[in-house]
């Protein structure tokens, strides 16, 4: 059977330098980093996170979670995160899969197995112990990126099995929770996907209250018990990590960036900026642009 080492060595061998890939196989991304980072927000979509190699912290608000090659991250819906590698070295990097979850799969195997109650106080992130099975599947669909001829086939047989390790391992009430079509987690997921496709446009809580099939009110209350923000903080946080990775991977400069993800001025921008990246934009951009290491979100 496959173990971290192998995956470690999987994940080395596609991505020898630091830096994150997204891959040929839709669902699969690759993360190294080879010294520890800064805290950095990001958006993390519904997926796993499993570590052949190193650790990382993450938390949301104030739920802060370690995870390493001994345990897996699942996250239930897109969370704003802060996410940090804490172990990672030129000689021993950090080494990641990120599989993000086909939730249509995912609802298929909860009706074939005969149980599809979700028990509603499942949390939406959390780390469990590795199962060697699961690492071993990991393994395999990191594998299939050496054979792109037949990639298109087997790939998605080798997610729906990971889908299937996760639900009837520990994380299978989560698993469920996030197959429950009507359940409050599917409701606020629709809303935050919302959000997410046009965080630039005014926000507007009764129309994302609609789009969840939710009253404003109860809307608001379990949007924020979920993902631990208000609606409109949600919002902010998307802006400010498009504004940066317009500024990073395009030359955009702060004001015209501000402007494209919806602000109306520049110095509240520049605020906000700083508050969430801890420096204003011009210094932040520099100092990633020649920082040796590229941010890693996951």
């Amino acid at each position: 059977m496959r173990n971290a080492a192998h995956l470690a060595d999987l994940i080395s061998r596609h991505l020898p330098s630091t830096g994150m890939v997204a891959t040929a196989l839709p669902r699969l991304s690759l993360f190294r980093a080879d010294m520890p980072s800064a805290p950095l927000p990001a958006v993390y979509e519904a997926s796993a996170c499993l570590i052949a190699q190193g650790a990382k912290r993450v938390a949301l608000g104030d739920q802060v979670i370690l995870y390493d090659a001994a345990h897996h991250l699942v996250v239930s819906l897109d969370l704003p995160l802060v996410g940090h590698v804490v172990q990672a070295s030129h000689e021993a990097p950090y080494l990641c899969c990120k599989i993000d979850f086909d939730l249509g799969v995912l609802s298929d195997l909860v009706l074939a197995a005969g149980n599809d109650a979700a028990s509603a106080s499942a949390p939406v992130l959390a780390a469990y112990p590795i199962d060697p099975e699961l690492v071993d599947a990991a393994c395999r669909l990191v594998g299939v990126l050496d054979q792109p001829a037949h990639a298109a086939f087997l790939a998605p047989l080798v997610e729906r099995e990971i889908l299937y390790r996760l639900l009837q391992g520990p994380c299978g009430p989560m698993m469920r929770r996030m197959a429950a079509a009507d359940g409050h987690l599917a409701r606020v997921a629709r809303a935050a996907a919302h959000i997410r496709e046009r965080p630039e446009r005014p926000l507007r809580v009764a129309e994302i209250a609609e789009v969840a099939g939710m009253s404003p009110s109860s809307f608001h209350q379990h949007f924020k018990a979920v993902t631990r923000l208000t609606p409109l903080e949600y919002q902010k946080q998307l802006r400010l990590q498009e504004a940066r990775r317009l500024m990073l991977s395009q030359g955009v400069g702060a004001s015209a960036a501000a402007f494209a993800v919806g602000y109306e001025s520049p110095s509240q921008f520049s605020r906000e900026y700083r508050r969430l990246f801890g420096a204003p934009p011009s210094i932040d951009v520099r100092r990633a642009q020649v920082s040796e290491q590229n941010p890693i979100a996951a």
